[in-house]
């Protein structure tokens, strides 16, 4: 193998290993952004229910819940 063929030998594994590693942050990006989604919806949901006993205990104090 001459220095010519080499050098493109190079290049072709640089150019592999830097779209394997784009590969592995694209991967990373979406499982966090798939956490925060999954976290946000958990938080929308703990918010509805602490609002439904709110109303239920306004409700029950108020004597509207019988």
């Amino acid at each position: 193998m001459d220095n010519s063929q080499k050098a493109s030998y190079h290049a072709g594994e640089a150019k592999g290993q830097t779209q394997e590693k784009a590969n592995t942050m694209m991967d990373k990006a979406g499982n966090a952004a798939q956490s925060a989604k999954e976290s946000m919806q958990n938080a929308g949901q703990t918010i509805q229910q602490k609002a439904a006993g709110a109303a239920d205990a306004v409700k029950n104090a108020t004597g509207m819940n019988k």
